[in-house]
């Protein structure tokens, strides 16, 4: 994923799975914090009540951006493999 897609309050779910934080592929999660010049990010992690539950520094190849509204077909979407 290229860095310069992940903003400041993006939906991200994890597309790895983190035991050491009980966290789990496809969890969601919200940029909080741009940290590193883009290379890596806070993701806060939360309950329906909004309660967080995890927070954490992230790498860009650790999460993928979610969209809730159809893209252009003029974007470009890199694909990361784990």
């Amino acid at each position: 994923m290229a860095t310069n897609t992940v903003k400041l309050l993006d939906v991200v779910a994890l597309i790895v799975d983190l035991p050491q934080y009980n966290l789990w592929r496809g969890q969601v999660g919200t940029v909080v914090e741009i940290l590193a010049s883009g290379t890596a990010f806070e993701v806060e992690f939360s309950d329906r009540n909004g309660r967080t539950y995890e927070s954490l520094g992230l790498r860009p190849e650790q999460i993928m951006v979610l969209h809730f509204e159809p893209i252009a077909p003029s974007s470009t979407t890199a694909m990361v493999t784990a």
